[in-house]
């Protein structure tokens, strides 16, 4: 495909430590002699604990990888016990996952929460990928990617068909014309990436389970790559 492509793998509050080394290990054997193309960016985003392990096994095996954070802090550096700033995310990654439905129903982060974590985001430099799971809901302004995700197809294994994806895609870059890709959320696959990835609007993927299995993870980009 020439359109520019983004996966970007949330694994959630999965993996230890040795899970996490062992993942990339693999997938650094999987990878070995070929590479992704130039259009084609991944990203996976581990528990915070394992930022900094991540970001090494990255760099020690030279992989085609990005690294993004799951969450970070509403407020700013300060007297905030047990938050992480955006400031001190942005010397270990380059991406974060904000508004996802796990956190807007487990944790009650609502619209004006988002836009502060969206505005703490943009100020220290990090690239939001801001998720919907609707066409009605509100995007910050400074949004550059989001991801729409059906609540019900996260996690169930019952995606949405890549038509349907594609027409709420359309609904949201119609109504949010700044932002500049649209990614599509929800029991993706190495089998039905593709069919994502042909829609016209759809500029990539969040894949969760899926994303925790180096082997499929390696599958799901090299499909994407053709």
């Amino acid at each position: 495909m020439t359109k520019d492509i983004l996966v970007a793998g949330n694994w959630k509050s999965n993996k230890t430590l040795s899970q996490a080394e062992d993942f990339f290990r693999v997938f650094s054997e999987k990878i070995k002699g070929e590479s992704l193309p130039q259009n084609l960016t991944a990203v996976v985003f581990p528990s915070l604990i394992h930022l900094e392990k991540a970001r090494f096994l990255i760099n020690d095996y030279r992989l085609p990888l990005k690294l993004g954070a799951q969450n970070l802090s509403a407020r700013q550096e300060g007297a905030f016990t047990g938050e992480v700033a955006a400031s001190q995310l942005s010397d270990l990654v380059e991406y974060i996952l904000i508004g996802h439905s796990e956190r807007r129903k487990n944790y009650a982060e609502d619209d004006e929460i988002l836009a502060q974590k969206s505005d703490r985001a943009i100020e220290a430099g990090l690239k939001i990928i801001y998720c919907v799971s609707d066409k009605n809901d509100r995007v910050p302004d400074g949004v550059d990617i989001v991801a729409y995700e059906p609540v019900w197809a996260i996690g169930t294994g019952k995606a949405a068909t890549a038509q349907e994806a594609e027409e709420t895609a359309s609904a949201i870059k119609s109504k949010h014309p700044k932002v500049s890709r649209i990614l599509y959320g929800g029991s993706v696959n190495p089998d039905n990436i593709v069919e994502f990835l042909k829609m016209p609007t759809i500029g990539g993927v969040l894949p969760g389970k899926t994303s925790l299995d180096p082997d499929q993870f390696f599958r799901m980009l090299k499909n994407a790559a053709e």
